[in-house]
């Protein structure tokens, strides 16, 4: 435990950031009053390697150019930094990082209000700019960001320096332990490792890109927009917060919206909180449901005082029963992937190319929607999701919460206030269906009934829109405790590969009576959310084994046979685990990650991504609305 606190002991913000408590977060984006400048590129780069990974505090790295301290490498931002050398230890690293580059302010910014903001920082990050500590952030996947005027300067050029800490401890979303040896005669000195409570690889470092932004000093802080349908039109509630005003201050609001082509189709409103009626509008619908329609977006310009913004936003309403899932009142069935953010050398960076391989490759497949397993995704990514038409079950970082110690106070606090900045992130989007608080946590005892009872009412309390709430359940339906507080069951069921390895002649028997026993004993609609075996790509045999490609369809055809069965039941969508092969930690049972993937790390298919999009095409066609 002392150990854990030495390397910990700087975990204490001066300015943390959090979203969903009534601060905006809004995507920087140029109008004709925002400019927007990255900080993407090359930056200096090094690792406190002490061996409390303390040095870099006692030494202050942060009060000159990082290149003073020592040496240092060129990181790309954003990027994880773990697989960008080759250098092992750097790969495995546990502790503090640190970033430093050079930038200017324009002169012509001088009046105006100067954010900086970051993507996503895996997993506390602490910001100076010129040697003033600005902000901390605790939590990776989201963004933060905080006004600088007061530290830059407009005349001489800039330092920005951030420190990283991927540490997870029992109170970090997701959770881990550090666990220090002490026996020199077996191990260094100092010796520890990170356990991880997740089956995937704890890539760190700046992962999301770096902006700095201007705004006019009376600016949009906020804006919140919950669609409805009434016959052709679209129903459009909107409520903006302004910032910079000031009590009593006079401010001006001219509110319209725009269509796909920037064209005003809606009345004038000069009020922060109103409702606008677009007659005949266009809804947003998944691409499987309207081909030559789908994901139509209009935007929500906003002008407070001068400061203009315009947020993209879709009309579409989502609704369950206890046998269907709909959007805009039309019947919907999920046929999905789960996925990671994942790719060589990148790691966890966010990375345009990539993300448009991977929507090509979706939409080959006839996938209609995925889960942002298991944290939030880039919110590049996302846009795409609104504007191609799938739909997203949006997650928290919430997975492996599995331990006593993971059902704190101070973890439950943690885990709602990253709800709130998933929230504030992404409200306004309609790919967003389905908010999901966690994956497989221990959701069969008093305890983790009491915590995610919780948290389902906080995040309830958030959403006005009232979008439904799951999360992704591996417990049986005879012991979960958590399940009766959602309006979706998602359950992960690996029938033939974790359990029965080999036998594919169990699984319709074995998932046929677990389907039916949960519709039976809650009466809500179900999603078999995870189900796969890995599959080495190239392996083959006659008839199939474990590992071969051959056994993977014959695993996934049983499977589609028991969807067949329910779908027009109760079960509301299927997704297959996963989308591509990813990386995990150094494990007996992984080789070189995990190979549950219908493609390759490459994005390449094996043979079962033809039989899944056999399957999902037919099901295109059977699911299509007027």
């Amino acid at each position: 435990m002392a150990g854990r606190c030495r390397l910990l002991r700087f975990l204490l913000p001066l300015v943390l950031w959090h979203g969903g408590l009534g601060k905006g977060i809004l995507y920087p984006r140029d109008s004709e009053s925002r400019v927007v400048k990255t900080l993407d590129g090359m930056w200096n780069f090094r690792a406190d390697n002490s061996s409390t990974r303390n040095q870099s505090f006692v030494d202050e790295w942060w009060t000159k150019p990082l290149s003073q301290t020592g040496d240092v490498i060129p990181m790309p931002v954003p990027s994880s930094y773990n697989d960008i050398t080759t250098d092992k230890s750097l790969r495995d690293f546990v502790g503090w990082v640190w970033y430093d580059r050079h930038f200017y302010v324009s002169k012509m910014w001088q009046d105006k209000r100067v954010m900086l903001r970051f993507g996503s920082v895996n997993y506390y990050a602490m910001v100076w700019i010129n040697g003033q500590q600005v902000m901390s952030h605790e939590g990776g996947h989201l963004p933060f960001e905080c006004e600088v005027n007061s530290v830059v300067s407009f005349s001489a050029v800039n330092r920005v320096t951030v420190a990283v800490n991927n540490t997870l401890t029992p109170t970090t979303i997701p959770p881990g332990t550090i666990h220090f040896d002490s026996d020199t005669k077996r191990y260094p000195a100092g010796y520890f490792v990170q356990n991880l409570q997740m089956d995937f690889f704890n890539y760190a470092g700046i992962q999301r890109s770096a902006h700095l932004y201007a705004t006019p000093q009376a600016y949009v802080d906020d804006i919140t927009i919950i669609t409805t349908i009434q016959g052709t039109n679209g129903v459009v509630s909107y409520t903006v917060t302004e910032g910079g005003t000031g009590p009593g201050s006079a401010f001006m609001v001219i509110v319209t919206i725009e269509d796909r082509d920037g064209n005003t189709v809606s009345s004038l409103s000069t009020r922060l909180q109103d409702t606008i009626v677009i007659p005949d509008a266009r809804l947003w619908w998944p691409w499987t449901m309207k081909p030559d329609d789908p994901g139509y977006m209009y935007a929500l310009k906003v002008n407070v005082s001068g400061d203009v913004y315009r947020q993209p936003f879709g009309i579409r309403t989502v609704r369950v029963s206890n046998t269907q899932f709909f959007i805009n009142d039309q019947p919907f069935y999920l046929h999905g992937v789960g996925r990671h953010e994942d790719v060589e050398i990148r790691g966890r960076g966010s990375d345009d190319a990539t993300i448009a391989r991977d929507f090509h490759m979706k939409k080959w497949l006839g996938v209609n929607g995925f889960r942002t397993a298991v944290y939030p995704f880039a919110e590049e990514l996302m846009d795409q999701a609104d504007r191609q038409g799938f739909v997203v079950v949006d997650e928290t970082p919430g997975v492996g919460i599995t331990q006593p110690d993971n059902f704190s106070p101070v973890g439950l606090s943690h885990h709602k206030a990253v709800m709130g900045e998933l929230y504030q992130r992404d409200k306004n989007r309609p790919s967003v269906i389905m908010w999901s608080i966690a994956n497989e946590p221990t959701s069969n005892t008093a305890q983790g009934e009491a915590y995610f009872k919780d948290l389902i009412a906080h995040t309830r309390d958030l959403d006005e829109s009232k979008r439904p709430i799951t999360f992704f359940c591996n417990k049986d339906y005879d012991t979960d405790r958590v399940a009766q507080f959602v309006d979706v069951i998602l359950i992960n069921r690996y029938l033939g590969w974790y359990s029965d390895v080999g036998h594919t002649e169990v699984i319709q028997l074995q998932l046929s009576d677990d389907l039916e026993n949960w519709h039976a004993k809650f009466n809500k609609p179900l999603v078999v959310s995870e189900y796969g075996a890995d599959t080495l790509p190239g392996l083959h045999r006659e008839p199939s084994f474990i590992f071969t490609e051959e056994y993977q369809t014959d695993f996934m055809k049983e499977y589609f046979r028991t969807f067949d069965k329910y779908r027009s039941q109760f079960l509301v969508g299927e997704m297959i685990w996963c989308f591509a092969d990813f990386i995990t930690a150094q494990q007996l049972n992984r080789v070189v990650g995990n190979h549950k993937g219908v493609l390759t790390r490459e994005r390449q298919p094996k043979a079962s991504a033809h039989l899944l999009r056999e399957r999902y095409l037919s099901l295109v066609n059977s699911t299509r609305t007027n």
